[in-house]
């Protein structure tokens, strides 16, 4: 009897929680069909989904009825840039001359990059890099198709490392268009386009965003360690590379909006390239495709900055009063000289031209190359003898 009752009790247990079990799992199986759609659409399911799920859920219109495919069309985009600009690029090769037992031989002194920006009547013109033809004896520019011909340099300019190559324009098909520099934005993608290692990489592409605007590199250009200019650049992580001086930097309209230089680059820095930016290259390229060279404000004074020399010179050879801490010292006047006639002398020392103040030789220049121009008057403040004096100089072009 027992035995009987343990059985029948057994028995009557398991159709306690059989029915319940069955009603939980449907139940179950009926939610997880339910609540499908929606993990997918906000991505939390733990496993990748099948491929005819993965189309489904890339088409699923937008706000506007249109299906966004980002990467599918930016990856669209840029090539259609690279097929519309790569032409445009081109390889400049500096020549030099060298004297072999008495004999005239050309070698190759360099490699850089440069684009082709304008055609006027049976001339095409390149801007490159000045670095890039400096010293050459001769110019010549090798297109995607390695034809090489021999390029005149209609001119440079060391300041800002431009300079204007002018070839047949029997041998261009198309120019690049000149876009803007001013209304970039930081994280704009961009692509550089370029020769970079040489020849044999020719026509190379990299591609980037706009890191940072209004960069200032400093630039010393006799090696005496003192800072003779600063550059102003676009800073970008694009790969920029030696041969890549001179190429294109260009946003995704296929619009020039950079000249790439590598010399304002390192090789111990890694994705920090910078160009110098087409607004600030465009009015310097005309004036070198004009003048041969790039026209400037001139004084006719040799300088040097007050805070090199020695502190005790500034009161005991210059009178300086003692809260006089900057300025630029004139150490020579040139006969003639715009500064002759405005009656500056040696030993004086320029605190102030016009309304901004001179600290040091970087800064006056720099006020000269972009503040003012030839033909302008403007009001120099200076000391002589330890007395603050003013004088009115008119600026003229510098020579050649």
């Amino acid at each position: 009897m027992g035995y009987y009752d343990d059985h029948m009790r057994s028995d009557k247990q398991k159709r306690s929680w059989l029915m319940p079990t069955i009603i939980g799992a449907l139940l179950g199986a009926v939610l997880i069909l339910l609540s499908l759609p929606i993990l997918v659409q906000a991505n939390l399911l733990p496993y990748e989904l099948s491929e005819e799920t993965q189309e489904s859920t890339q088409s699923t219109p937008s706000g506007d009825g249109e299906n966004k495919q980002i990467n599918v069309e930016l990856n669209s985009q840029i090539t259609e840039v690279v097929e519309n600009v790569s032409n445009t690029v081109v390889g400049v090769v500096n020549i030099k001359q060298q004297s072999i037992f008495g004999q005239s031989e050309s070698q190759q002194g360099g490699v850089g990059s440069g684009v082709v920006y304008k055609q006027a009547g049976d001339s095409a013109y390149i801007v490159t890099n000045f670095h890039v033809i400096q010293g050459a004896d001769s110019v010549e520019v090798v297109f995607s198709d390695e034809e090489q011909v021999e390029a005149e340099v209609i001119g440079g300019d060391v300041y800002t490392d431009l300079a204007v190559l002018k070839i047949d324009a029997q041998h261009i098909d198309q120019v690049i268009e000149l876009g803007s520099s001013d209304n970039l934005k930081v994280g704009e993608p961009v692509l550089a386009i370029g020769n970079p290692l040489g020849l044999q990489f020719a026509g190379s592409v990299t591609q980037g965003i706009i890191s940072g605007k209004d960069r200032l590199i400093p630039q010393d250009f006799n090696g005496d360690g003192n800072i003779d200019w600063q550059s102003e650049v676009i800073q970008t992580d694009a790969a920029i590379n030696p041969g890549n001086s001179g190429g294109a930097l260009v946003n995704m309209d296929g619009q020039l909006i950079g000249i790439n230089s590598m010399k304002y680059a390192s090789t111990e820095l890694e994705g920090l390239g910078f160009a110098i930016p087409i607004d600030i290259a465009r009015p310097l390229i005309e004036d070198l495709e004009e003048d041969g060279s790039v026209t400037r404000a001139y004084m006719g004074v040799e300088i040097f900055s007050l805070s090199d020399v020695p502190q005790y010179h500034w009161q005991n050879t210059l009178n300086l009063p003692n809260d006089v801490e900057h300025g630029v010292i004139v150490d020579g006047v040139e006969r003639m000289s715009p500064a002759d006639q405005a009656g500056l002398e040696q030993y004086d020392v320029i605190v102030k031209m016009g309304d901004t103040e001179i600290r040091n030789v970087l800064e006056l220049r720099q006020y000269l190359f972009t503040e003012v121009g030839p033909g302008d008057e403007v009001t120099v403040s200076f000391y002589r003898d330890g007395e603050l004096q003013e004088t009115t100089i008119t600026l003229v072009a510098q020579s050649n």
